[in-house]
């Protein structure tokens, strides 16, 4: 008998592709509770929802996290916590052995999700960048910071890694009010990569500081969802407070526009803020399945981000 062949691609992509959304950890058969409504809006308007255990994908068993996908599923966004790239990878290895396989490929994810990824695309409109590959726990010393913070316009920094940054222990973790000031920056991204622990992303990065304000009336920063190149949906940043957002001008908007479409990624979000002079800047790129939505945000403004069709009543 000849041996059973494992699929190695997946089938046709079904008009409304499968949603595949974190499981809840407490509860295995139900969706993350923090995704909950999205779910919902997607399983009434007839869209297919599949469940994925990220906390096995993070432990590194991508077959045991997609078991619950059926089998032969074919296209499939996936909508929930962040997964490092490599893992990523992992879960649509995982997929295709299933007959299924993520529409975002993992290559165009870490593009989108990592800065090194998306940074020389966006160099003219985001901070001046600089990084450091780093592993988890790994602080470089003083002469390498250096040589670091050497890339960026003397002033203020801000710390970060490949994905996230610690704004909110601002003054401990992420500030640093002067480059030059080389035992500052040491002891901040010290604390920065202590508090990171195992979750640091690919290294320390160093953004120059540009000063931002909130446009009266609205948030910080507007969050804009790109499917195939095209803004597609407007929210405040999810850690804002207001919900409104300001009108980004065209003029603004266009070079964003282009950068997103040379990237060439098929979900992205942008984070977009006013700098003081007035012109609006990218502060932030990601890849929108993992990028969390404001909790204000009607659910059902979402569907067609992650389906391509537009839910009943909803135009």
């Amino acid at each position: 008998m000849a041996p059973t062949t494992t699929p190695q691609t997946a089938p046709p992509t079904p008009p409304t592709p499968t949603v595949l959304y974190c499981a809840d950890p407490l509860g295995g058969r139900r969706v993350d509770a923090h995704f909950a409504a999205e779910a919902r809006t997607l399983r009434a308007a007839g869209a297919a929802v599949a469940l994925v255990d990220h906390d096995a994908l993070l432990a590194g068993d991508a077959e045991r996290a997609v078991a619950g996908v059926p089998a032969g599923t074919g296209g499939v966004r996936y909508r929930g916590w962040m997964i490092p790239a490599a893992r990523y990878a992992e879960l649509d290895e995982a997929l295709r052995r299933r007959g299924a396989a993520l529409l975002v490929a993992p290559e165009a994810y870490r593009r989108a999700h990592e800065l090194p990824g998306w940074y020389e695309t966006f160099a003219d409109l985001t901070p001046v960048s600089a990084w450091l590959p780093t592993a988890p726990g790994e602080v470089p010393d003083p002469e390498r910071l250096g040589a670091l913070a050497a890339g960026l316009p003397p002033g203020a920094a801000v710390v970060k890694d490949y994905v996230k940054s610690r704004k909110h222990e601002w003054h401990e973790a992420c500030h640093v009010p002067d480059l030059a000031d080389a035992v500052a920056l040491h002891r901040v991204v010290s604390r920065f990569v202590e508090l990171q622990e195992e979750f640091l992303a690919g290294g320390v990065v160093l953004r120059a500081f540009e000063s931002f304000v909130a446009p009266p009336g609205a948030a910080a920063e507007v969050r804009v969802w790109w499917r195939d190149g095209d803004p597609r949906l407007f929210t405040a940043h999810p850690d804002s407070p207001v919900r409104e957002v300001a009108e980004i001008p065209e003029r603004d908007l266009e070079p964003v526009r282009a950068a997103v479409r040379a990237l060439d990624c098929p979900f992205v979000t942008t984070d977009l803020a006013l700098r003081a002079d007035g012109v609006w800047r990218v502060v932030e790129v990601g890849d929108g399945q993992v990028s969390d939505l404001h909790a204000e945000v009607d659910p059902a403004l979402f569907y067609a981000l992650l389906t391509d069709d537009q839910p009943p009543g909803v135009s």
